[in-house]
C-alpha cells in the first residue's frame, strides 16, 4: 500500500552508495542543460525568463516522487509552452502580472486534470489524440516555435499580429530596415557551438558552455547599452509627435476600457431584472466601444511601429548631456557616440521625461535572488471556464510528450511503466508547482536523453537537479544578467531542431494512406492558425473521429477465395476468381447500429449479382462484438437469404457474439447445424450439396483460380462465370 501511495521507496531496495553518486552526477548533469532551457523556454511562453527557474524548481522532482519513470526529466519544454503563450496571449498583456497569474492557474488546471485522469485510471482517455494528428501538430509547432525567436536573434521588435506567418512576415521587414549585428553574431555563435559540440563531443553540456561563453563575452564589450531621456532630447519633430500620438491613444483606450467595463456590468444586471430591451441598450453600447477600443489599437499599432522604425545617433552636448538625431541628419562637425539608437516601446505609454532608448543588445537583465513564495494562486470561476479547453489540450499533449519519451526510455532499461500512475507523478509536478509560481510543464526529450545517458538509476537524479536549481535561485542569480536574449532564442532553435519530424509523415502516408492525409492537414491548419494552436490540433482530431466513424460504419467486407498459401484470403485483393455457388463473406467490425445495414446490403447486393448463389457463409471471426441493432438486422437477414430460396451459415462465432445470440434464441433460429467453428469445416459441410450440377471445372474454394490479368486490372467486383 505504502508503495502505491508513495512509489519513490521501491527506489530504495538495493540501493548503494555507487548508485547514489550516479544519481548526483547524472543530476547535476541535466541542471546544466535545464537552468538555461527553462529560461528561454519561460519567454516562449510569454513570461519573464526566471519563470522558467521558478518551474524547474520543484516539478522535476515531484514528477520523479511520484511518477513511474526513473530516468524521465520533467520541467518546461517547447511544445507546451508555445501552447501556454498561445492560451494566454489573447487573454492578458504578455508579460503582465494579470498574464503571469493565468499561466499560473494554467498549470493549477493542467495538473488538476492529469491528476484526476490517473486516480481514475483513465489514461487510455490521451488515445483520442492520434500520432498522426500530434505528428502533424508537433512538426508545425516547431517550425512556428523556431520562427517565432527570429526577431530575438536580429535585435528588432514588432508586435504580434493575429496570425503567426504575418507576424514572421513583420519581423522580416523590420530585419531589412535594421539588424542589430551584435545581437545576430551572438546567437549565430551560441547556435554553431551547441552544433558542433553535440556532434563532436555530445558528452559536453554544449547548451551551458554556449550560455557562458556568449554571456562572458556579452559582458566583456558591453553588450546592453540603454539610457532614458526626456523627450526635447529627440531632435526629431515627427518623432516626438509620435510620442505624444501614442500615449494618447492608449490613455483614450484605458478610459474606453473602464467604460466597457460599466457596460458589461450594466448588461448582466439588466439580464437579472429580465429586462430585454435594457439588455439590448446595454450590448449595443459595450460593442460600439469594442469597435472604438479596436480602432484606437490599431492606431496605437501604427504609431508603435514607425517609432520602432527610428534610428538615431548620440552627440554629447557641451554639459555632458546627450542629444539624439536621426541616423542620416547629425550636424556638421559633430561626432557621435559609435551606437545606433532606438527608442524601446512596448504596450505601455512612454514617460516623456524618460523615454527609453536602445543602442545595444537585449539581456536577461536582473533574476530576482531567492526562491519563490509559496502561494495559491488567485481563482476565478469565470477564469478557470475560459482556460478550461486549453488546459484539457496542454494536459493530454504535455502526458503524451512525456508517457513516449518514458516509454523509449523504458524500452531500452526495461522498466515496467504505468500510464496512470505517470499521470498522477505529471499532475502533481503541475500543481504543486503551480504553488511555487510554475507555469505547465511535462517531460524532455532532450534531458530525459541526457539523463539516460549519464547512467540515472533512480529518480532521485532528478531531486538533484532540483537542488542545483535552488542553489542558482538562492546564490548565483548574478551571474544570468548579461545572458543575451538572442542566445536564448539560439536555445530554442537548436532545441526544436529534433521536433521536426519528416518521416512521421511518410510512415503514416504508408501505413495508411488517410492518416497520411490527417498528419498533413493538422501540421499545415496549425500553422495557418497560428497563434491560435488548439484549433490545428481540434482540426486533426475531428477529422481522425470522423474517419474511424466511416471505417466503423463502412467496413470491410471481403468474399473469400482459396490463395496459394492454401489459406482463404479476399479474392478482390489477390485476383482470385471467387465461387458462384458458395459466397464466403466476412465482416470485419463489430456488429452495431452503426454498420449493420451495410453488412444487409452487401449481402443483398451479392445475392442480387450472383444468379447460381446457393449458400452463403458469413464468416464472423472478425465481429467481436454485436449489440440489439445488429442481432435484429442478422436475424433478418437470415429470414431474408432463406426466403429467397437460398441457404446460410456462420462461422468463426465468437463468445462475447455467441452469448448475444443465445439470450435471444436466435442461434436456434439458424440452426445449430448451421453455426460452424471454422471455416474449413463449413466448407466441407454444404460443398457437396452446393455443387450439385455445377457446371465449374475447379472451384475456387478448394482450387487456386486466378483472374484473367486484364480482369483484375478492371478489378470488377464480381467475376463468376469466366470460362477456365
Amino acid at each position: 500500500m505504502l508503495t502505491k501511495v508513495f512509489p519513490f521507496l521501491k527506489w530504495f531496495k538495493g540501493y548503494d552508495p555507487g548508485s547514489l553518486r550516479t544519481d548526483m552526477l547524472a543530476g547535476l548533469t541535466v541542471a546544466l542543460v535545464l537552468i538555461p532551457q527553462s529560461m528561454a523556454y519561460a519567454q516562449l511562453a510569454g513570461l519573464p525568463p526566471y519563470y522558467g527557474l521558478y518551474a524547474a524548481f520543484l516539478p522535476p522532482m515531484l514528477a520523479a516522487l511520484f511518477g513511474s519513470s526513473r530516468q524521465l526529466a520533467t520541467g518546461p519544454v517547447a511544445v507546451v509552452s508555445l501552447m501556454t503563450f498561445a492560451s494566454l496571449a489573447p487573454l492578458a498583456t504578455v508579460g503582465s502580472e494579470r498574464y503571469i497569474v493565468y499561466a499560473i492557474l494554467l498549470a493549477l488546471m493542467v495538473g488538476a486534470i492529469q491528476l484526476t485522469l490517473g486516480v481514475l485510471r483513465l489514461g487510455l482517455v490521451v488515445n483520442f489524440l492520434s500520432h498522426p494528428v500530434v505528428n502533424g501538430f508537433t512538426n508545425a509547432a516547431a517550425i512556428i516555435i523556431a520562427t517565432s525567436q527570429l526577431s530575438k536573434l536580429f535585435g528588432v521588435q514588432v508586435d504580434t499580429a493575429e496570425h503567426h506567418y504575418e507576424t514572421v512576415m513583420w519581423v522580416i521587414q523590420a530585419a531589412g530596415r535594421y539588424t542589430h549585428w551584435p545581437t545576430f553574431f551572438l546567437g549565430a555563435l551560441a547556435f554553431a557551438l551547441m552544433f558542433a559540440l553535440k556532434r563532436i563531443a555530445p558528452q559536453v553540456p554544449n547548451v551551458l558552455v554556449a550560455v557562458t561563453l556568449t554571456t562572458v563575452i556579452s559582458w566583456a564589450i558591453g553588450y546592453q547599452h540603454n539610457t532614458a531621456v526626456g523627450v526635447n532630447a529627440i531632435q526629431h519633430a515627427s518623432a516626438r509627435g509620435l510620442v505624444d500620438n501614442f500615449n494618447a491613444a492608449l490613455d483614450e483606450i484605458s478610459r474606453l476600457g473602464a467604460k466597457r467595463t460599466a457596460a458589461t456590468r450594466r448588461v448582466d444586471e439588466a439580464k437579472a431584472s429580465a429586462d430585454a430591451i435594457a439588455v439590448l441598450d446595454a450590448k449595443r453600447d459595450a460593442e460600439v466601444i469594442s469597435l472604438q477600443i479596436e480602432d484606437l489599437q490599431g492606431k496605437a499599432h501604427l504609431y508603435r511601429d514607425e517609432l520602432r522604425s527610428f534610428l538615431f545617433r548620440g552627440v554629447s552636448q557641451g554639459d555632458g548631456a546627450m542629444q539624439f538625431f536621426p541616423a542620416n541628419e547629425i550636424p556638421p562637425g559633430a561626432r557621435d557616440d559609435g551606437f545606433v539608437w532606438r527608442i524601446q516601446v512596448g504596450n505601455g505609454p512612454i514617460k516623456t521625461d524618460g523615454v527609453r532608448l536602445t543602442g545595444g543588445g537585449d539581456v536577461v537583465g536582473m533574476v530576482p535572488k531567492g526562491l519563490p513564495t509559496l502561494s495559491l494562486p488567485k481563482i476565478e470561476l469565470s477564469m478557470l471556464l475560459r482556460l478550461f479547453p486549453y488546459a484539457a489540450i496542454i494536459s493530454f499533449l504535455g502526458f503524451m510528450e512525456a508517457i513516449s519519451i518514458a516509454k523509449a526510455m523504458a524500452a531500452k532499461t526495461g522498466q515496467r511503466l504505468d500510464p496512470n500512475q505517470e499521470l498522477i507523478g505529471q499532475g502533481l509536478a503541475n500543481m504543486i508547482g503551480a504553488i511555487g509560481k510554475s507555469y505547465p510543464i511535462s517531460g524532455s526529450f532532450s534531458r530525459s536523453a541526457v539523463n539516460l545517458q549519464a547512467g540515472a538509476v533512480t529518480g532521485l537524479s532528478s531531486v538533484f537537479t532540483s537542488l542545483a536549481v535552488v542553489i542558482m535561485l538562492l546564490f548565483l542569480t548574478p551571474l544570468l544578467y548579461h545572458l543575451p536574449q538572442s542566445v536564448l532564442a539560439a536555445v530554442i532553435m537548436m532545441a526544436v531542431i529534433g521536433l521536426i519530424n519528416v518521416h512521421g509523415f511518410v510512415h503514416a502516408w504508408k501505413a495508411q494512406r488517410l492518416d497520411g492525409i490527417i498528419s498533413i492537414i493538422s501540421f499545415v491548419c496549425t500553422l495557418i492558425f497560428a497563434p491560435h494552436l488548439d484549433k490545428g490540433i481540434m482540426v486533426g482530431v475531428v477529422l481522425s473521429l470522423l474517419v474511424f466513424l466511416y471505417k466503423v460504419m463502412r467496413p470491410k467486407v471481403t468474399v473469400l477465395a482459396r490463395h496459394a498459401d492454401e489459406a482463404l484470403r479476399c479474392a478482390a485483393t489477390h485476383g482470385l476468381r471467387e465461387c458462384a455457388y458458395i459466397a464466403l463473406i466476412r465482416f470485419d467490425a463489430p456488429l452495431f447500429f452503426a454498420n449493420a445495414s451495410y453488412l444487409e446490403d452487401q449481402v443483398t447486393e451479392r445475392m442480387r449479382a450472383m444468379k447460381k448463389l446457393k449458400h452463403i457463409v458469413i464468416v464472423a471471426n472478425g465481429i467481436n462484438d454485436m449489440d440489439a441493432s445488429g442481432e435484429e438486422t442478422l436475424s433478418l437477414l437470415i429470414d431474408r437469404i432463406r426466403s429467397a430460396g437460398l441457404d446460410v451459415s456462420l462461422s468463426g462465432v465468437n463468445e462475447a457474439v455467441m452469448q448475444v445470440m443465445q439470450r435471444t434464441h436466435l442461434d436456434a433460429r439458424i440452426g445449430a447445424d448451421h453455426i460452424y467453428p471454422t471455416i474449413e469445416q463449413v466448407i466441407a459441410a454444404v460443398h457437396a450439396d452446393a455443387h450439385r450440377d455445377a457446371t465449374e471445372p475447379d472451384c475456387p474454394l478448394q482450387t487456386v483460380c486466378y483472374l484473367p490479368r486484364q480482369l483484375q486490372e478492371k478489378e470488377a467486383p464480381y467475376v463468376y462465370d469466366y470460362p477456365v
